[in-house]
């Protein structure tokens, strides 16, 4: 049985409840803790150096959550670096995000890297 992993109670734009805490910035989940105020290189632009804190971790899977109206890239060279690291992805729209990672924090390892507005 996996450990109890940090969940989501709800989700709206530019706003998140993980174990009953609200943010209101976007923030890394990880198997064992949430990794808040979390900040790219290139705003919209998902970058391998932004996922430090995920590569560390080892999740069997990292959802991301591309904003409300999908605007953030998950670029090629992350997607390899990824899955070179056997990380599966899952990139959509942060409300689906959400979903899906409440969904298989219960089956395996997840992260989740969440863009909470566009």
């Amino acid at each position: 049985m996996l450990p109890k992993a940090p969940r989501i109670a709800n989700y709206s734009f530019g706003r998140i409840t993980v174990d009953g805490q609200a943010h209101t910035a976007d923030l890394i989940i990880l198997p064992s803790r949430v990794v808040p105020n979390w900040w790219r290189e290139e705003g919209h632009n998902l970058s391998v150096a932004d996922l430090e804190a995920v590569f560390e971790a080892r999740p069997e899977v990292l959802v991301v959550g591309t904003g409300a109206n999908d605007r953030m890239d998950v670029p090629q060279e992350t997607r390899d670096a990824l899955a070179h690291a056997g990380i599966a992805l899952i990139a959509e729209p942060s409300a689906e995000a959400c979903q899906s990672y409440n969904r298989l924090c219960s089956e395996k390892r997840a992260a989740a890297a969440l863009h909470l507005t566009c």
